[in-house]
């Protein structure tokens, strides 16, 4: 009997870890949401971030993807890097099917992330990339309308285009930034928070970390991350810092991660900015 119920426990404790690893391996798309206030708003505005695709494939045509922007019903689309990859055995046309679908679709704006510069090719992609209507920002800082309302989004390319190339397009786009709008950096390094601040920006959007890859919920955010190295302070979600709001996307890589990832899927990113009351 005593050899039965040592069975049983060993089964139960067997299922039990069957059943928690699978929901840690769950690779399947979530929408995250999150929202902050301005006094520079009298009309909310909901923003979507997609960083880090990596290329991956998100169903026939990038249909679970592209619904899922879809139903957020954003007024801004924005694109935080690494959308594409250096690795050719992964569909570049994954990514480039998101890119085209969404600039015919949205204002969309685009910046690069470390693997676009990784493959060399990251000023031809740039280049293909403004053709489908997307915009490029690489040291920019353009005037966007919406709800009425015209706010600052600036952006600047990774620093793997050369250190000095990407502190003076930090200084630029801070430089042209109208201080009277609400103010957006698009930037793929969630880690150089000292640098972002400062500089006027009311809200700072990145990826990078992929949500230190491995995660447990309520205890541990994320485990190691790229260019942050062990416990990253910056794996994902929203931090108030001391002048700015970062927020960071977990990414949406899935097949092209060496290791995989866990109780961290792949998250679409939702931020509604509305007027403080």
């Amino acid at each position: 009997m005593k050899q039965k119920k040592r069975w049983i426990i060993l089964a139960a404790a067997c299922a039990a870890a069957a059943v928690t690893a699978a929901a840690g391996l769950d690779q399947e798309l979530v929408t995250r949401t999150y929202s902050i206030s301005t006094e520079k708003l009298s009309q909310p505005i909901r923003l979507a971030l997609l960083t880090d695709l990596h290329s991956c494939a998100y169903g026939p045509g990038q249909r679970d993807l592209l619904d899922a922007v879809d139903a957020a019903h954003p007024d801004l689309v924005l694109l935080g890097g690494d959308i594409l990859d250096d690795d050719p055995a992964l569909d570049a046309e994954n990514a480039w099917t998101v890119l085209r679908t969404l600039g015919e679709a949205y204002p969309t704006f685009y910046v690069t992330g470390n693997h676009e510069f990784w493959s060399g090719r990251a000023e031809d992609w740039k280049e293909q990339i403004t053709t489908l209507g997307v915009t490029v920002l690489e040291g920019d800082c353009a005037t966007v309308v919406l709800q009425g309302q015209p706010l600052n989004l600036c952006g600047v390319d990774d620093p793997a285009a050369g250190e000095a190339v990407w502190e003076a397009q930090l200084q630029r786009a801070a430089g042209a930034a109208d201080p009277a709008y609400f103010t957006i950096l698009l930037s793929h390094r969630p880690e150089r928070v000292e640098d972002y601040q400062g500089k006027g920006f009311d809200l700072v959007l990145a990826g990078h970390a992929h949500g230190g890859q491995w995660r447990i919920p309520g205890v541990l955010n994320g485990l190691l991350a790229p260019d942050q190295g062990l416990l990253p302070a910056y794996a994902g979600g929203l931090y108030a810092l001391e002048d700015t709001t970062l927020v960071v996307s977990r990414g949406l890589a899935r097949e092209s991660t060496r290791v995989p990832r866990l109780f961290n899927p792949p998250e679409l990113v939702i931020l509604d900015v509305i007027p403080a009351r």
